[in-house]
Order: structure tokens, then C-alpha cells, then sequence
């Protein structure tokens, strides 16, 4: 199997608190697609470690994988899309040591990782995400999102595990996860503003690169129905729904959910990668 070296890098400070990035590169002199990686954890926990399985596989079959830690729990909405949006574009500016081809970034992440890609890759030149100052003459738009698992619909999961957590035996996902919510989101507005799903069905005018949503079943978590949504199907085939009919390009396949994280999820985003870098 091709080698690889790992290495962590302060991507940006925010005073003295340091944000940093893990860097999984393939051996050789590339460049290299990239595919830039955002963990989950409810928009409250998470962080490098989570992705090591995917940077490692990425690395060893030729894509540099970023993997970006970002503010999140109590820094609040909109700070993780301005950190991304940023980590976008220091990728894009350090592409040479990175090994990286600046021309060739996908962003994706898993759970609110991927709804956090979706909505920056929708928004890349939203003021308030690219707020912070980067190198000159790059942008953050990306080619493609692979939405691993994602919590596409901030509202509806909110919802879901409110109405979920009175059951006689609430299942697991539902403890604390109101207040994530609230830590992160603070309001129901915020998390219609900030929801992919709701950005499509309003018309808001964004961008839509080609896209995959890879889910597993069972999931409750992020594969259930909306009831308030006005759609037969669940929360990903809304989502996949929606974005055909606003004119993007978009795969979702589902997977057995106990091979979460194993090459059974890990080859489709070399796949993807393939199909969509030119």
C-alpha cells in the first residue's frame, strides 16, 4: 500500500486560541486532489481525530485529505462556516506544500460535518463566512460535496428529537441533543437560516456543486421523515429531491450502517472524486 505522512498545522488564530488542520499526504510530488474534511459531533463535539480512517485511505490511494478542526458549541453559528470558509482558501493559498491542486478541492464531512460542507460549498462568498481575511486571489468554492450522513435540516432534527426524547423508551441520540442545538444554533431562526434543506425551498439563489450523500440504514438519526416537511419521503431523499429541482447534480447510496467508517464508505469518495476532477 502507498505511503503517506500526516501532520498538524495551525490554519488560523483566533487571538491566541489556535485553530489547526491534520494534513494526510500520499507520498510522491503531486499535486494531488484534495478533499477537504470536516468531523461531526452535533456542531459541539469532534475533532481531528475522528477522521483518521478516511485521511489515511484518501492518502493512500492519491488525495491529499485537510481535516479541519473548527469553532463550534458555545462560539455559535455562523463562526464554523467563517472558519471553513477560510480553511477553503488557506488550502487553496498553501497548495504547493500541501501537494494539494488548487483547482481540484472537494469538501465533506459526516453528520453536521456534512451539513456544515453543504452549506458553506452553497454560500462560498457569503460575507459573513468569508469574513476572515485570506490570501489574495483565491475564493471558496470547491467542485464537489460528499455529505457523509448528514444533518442536512437543523430544524427538523431539533424537532425530531424533541418529539423523539418523550417516548416511553427515548432512544439514545435524543439525550442532550436539544441543548447542542441551542448551545450552538441559540434559536429556530438560526437554524432555518443556516439549513440547506430550507435554502432550497425558499429559492435562495446558491451555488450547487455536483454532490453525494452517502447513507447508512438503519440510521434514525439522520434518515427519518419530517412530518411537518410536506414530503412523502425521508430527510435525504427531500434533500436529493430538492436539489435536483433547483438544477443540481446530485447521488445518494445507501449502505448496511454497521459499515460506517470502513472502506465500505470510503471508496465512494475516491469514486466520486474520480467522476467529478477533471
Amino acid at each position: 500500500m502507498p505511503q503517506f505522512t500526516t501532520e498538524n498545522v495551525c490554519y488560523v488564530k483566533h487571538g491566541e486560541r489556535q485553530i489547526m488542520a491534520r494534513v494526510f499526504k500520499p507520498e510522491g510530488a503531486g499535486p494531488f486532489p484534495c478533499f477537504i474534511d470536516l468531523h461531526g459531533g452535533a456542531w459541539n463535539n469532534g475533532d481531528l481525530a475522528d477522521r483518521t480512517g478516511l485521511g489515511e485511505y484518501l492518502a493512500q490511494h492519491g488525495t491529499v485529505m485537510v481535516t479541519l478542526n473548527f469553532r463550534h458549541a458555545a462560539d455559535g453559528y455562523p463562526t464554523s462556516c467563517a472558519d471553513i470558509n477560510y480553511g477553503i482558501r488557506w488550502t487553496k493559498g498553501h497548495a504547493k506544500e500541501l501537494k494539494a491542486d488548487p483547482n481540484q478541492i472537494v469538501i465533506g464531512g459526516a453528520s453536521s460535518g456534512g451539513h456544515l460542507a453543504m452549506l458553506v460549498a452553497m454560500r462560498p462568498n457569503d460575507p459573513r463566512y468569508a469574513a476572515i481575511p485570506g490570501p489574495a486571489g483565491v475564493d471558496a468554492s470547491v467542485k464537489g460535496v460528499v455529505m457523509l450522513w448528514p444533518v442536512i435540516n437543523p430544524l427538523s432534527r431539533y424537532r425530531n428529537a424533541i418529539r423523539r426524547s418523550t417516548e416511553a423508551n427515548p432512544p439514545a441520540f435524543t439525550v442532550g441533543m436539544k441543548e447542542k442545538h441551542d448551545t450552538y444554533w441559540h434559536t429556530e431562526a438560526e437554524m432555518i437560516e443556516g439549513n440547506p434543506m430550507l435554502i432550497l425551498e425558499k429559492g435562495e439563489k446558491v451555488v450547487m456543486p455536483p454532490a453525494l450523500w452517502l447513507q447508512g440504514r438503519p440510521d434514525e438519526v439522520h434518515d427519518y421523515h419530517d412530518p411537518d416537511g410536506g414530503f412523502p419521503g425521508n430527510e435525504p431523499e427531500r434533500f436529493v429531491s430538492n436539489y435536483r429541482k433547483a438544477g443540481g447534480d446530485i447521488e445518494i447510496a445507501y449502505f448496511d450502517n454497521a459499515k460506517r467508517n470502513t472502506d465500505t464508505t470510503h471508496a465512494p469518495v475516491v469514486d466520486f472524486m474520480k467522476k467529478h476532477l477533471k
